[in-house]
């Protein structure tokens, strides 16, 4: 079947909720407007429970089915923060925050989750339950974990969990779904290259960090292609290089380096993590400088359980007749994979139809998509929690 008429209809009403958190965007944990104004909206659907506050600014409702002898509790996550970006869109509904803006998408899968909250309200076609988990701070991550922490699963009861995150230039309604990894682990590095500064015209009475710190650059770029097997995919990228000077003739005492690591398993991780350390280590004492390795755990790959992700692919053939069960993972991360790893669960993918991709400037989250996911989430309460004659 396609999108429940309800959304439809609905529509321009849940695009005007969207375009609203978008022209008022917030980031992280600082969410006082857009959780204020969930709950707000969650009141007015008549759901049974709203608790705010959950893992610092998360909103979390409760809406019980018609039945609920089955016992089955599923949880349904949407991110709210926004990203520190400023906004080139031009368009109407554009960001009022300088250097603020959904350029992900947050905007529409909070929209599309209150959709789905406030048709599931009203009809209650299911037998058990289901908990809405309305997140902050998904950005650089710490928002699931915090909600996980603060006792999201337990406290109510939550069986399974399932997420739905836009996707730019997949086709318009259409999902992507599948079992296993979809997304990978994200992790962060900092290397403090140390040595001595001088005058750039005498660099033989200099320890030249500036040439030590190029050296660890490329040195770091074999790590993947000469220690990670060949079938298992990783990425490595030094994405900044500073100094603590500009002068044009000072060579500087201390070059700081950042990056980023991409995987899908921990052992894979684990190496990456140790090559990074050594060699950056030996290949800046060979330019008689020192490498200090920082890094920091991100979020942990998501990987979709089996079971859980043929419950999410059922609700999406019977929202649309394009459905992707085939796509590449993709190395960008997301912090869901905390409730995946303490509940089975499935995170899917909408398509938007053409569009700037996630994180620009310019991306704007298309409303015609919204059905579909409003749809989606309603259809996988309906169909996982089915009313007994």
């Amino acid at each position: 079947m396609p999108v429940k008429n309800r959304f439809a209809d609905w529509l321009p009403e849940i695009a005007a909720w969207r375009q609203d958190f978008h022209a008022h965007p917030e980031l992280r944990f600082d969410l006082p407007r857009t959780s204020g104004r969930v709950a707000e909206l969650l009141r007015s659907f008549g759901v049974d429970e709203i608790t705010e506050g959950v893992g610092q600014s998360g909103v979390v409702a409760v809406i019980r089915g018609r039945q609920t002898g089955s016992g089955r509790v599923l949880g349904f996550r949407a991110d709210m923060d926004a990203l520190p970006i400023h906004e080139a869109t031009g368009l109407p509904h554009a960001s009022t925050e300088a250097g603020k803006m959904h350029a992900c998408g947050h905007d529409g899968h909070t929209a599309m989750l209150l959709g789905a909250a406030r048709y599931l309200a009203e009809t209650r076609n299911f037998d058990g339950t289901v908990v809405l988990a309305f997140q902050p701070a998904e950005e650089m991550g710490g928002g699931a974990k915090a909600m996980v922490e603060d006792g999201l699963m337990e406290r109510w009861g939550i069986q399974e969990v399932y997420g739905l995150h836009n996707r730019p230039n997949q086709p318009l309604g259409s999902f992507a779904v599948k079992p296993g990894p979809v997304l990978a682990a994200a992790d962060f590095f900092e290397i403090a290259v140390r040595g001595k500064g001088g005058h750039g015209a005498m660099p033989h009475l200099a320890a030249d960090t500036t040439l030590a710190a190029a050296a660890v650059v490329m040195a770091l770029q074999q790590v993947v292609a000469r220690n990670v097997p060949a079938l298992q995919p990783a990425v490595l990228s030094v994405t900044g290089m500073a100094t603590d000077t500009m002068a044009h003739n000072v060579i500087p005492d201390a070059v700081r380096l950042t990056g980023t690591v991409r995987t899908f398993d921990v052992p894979t991780k684990m190496l990456i993590k140790e090559r990074i350390a050594a060699i950056a280590r030996a290949t800046a004492e060979a330019y008689g400088a020192t490498a200090t390795l920082t890094y920091q755990d991100g979020v942990l790959p998501t990987i979709n359980s089996g079971p859980e992700a043929e419950v999410a692919l059922s609700a999406a053939q019977a929202v649309s007749a394009e459905i992707d069960t085939a796509f590449e993972p993709s190395m960008g991360g997301e912090d869901f994979a905390d409730m995946l790893a303490v509940r089975p669960g499935a995170f899917v993918f909408l398509g938007i139809g053409p569009s700037a991709d996630l994180h620009h400037p310019e991306y704007e989250f298309n409303d015609e998509a919204i059905p579909a996911g409003c749809s989606w989430f309603a259809t996988l309460a309906e169909q996982r929690m089915p009313l007994s004659a």
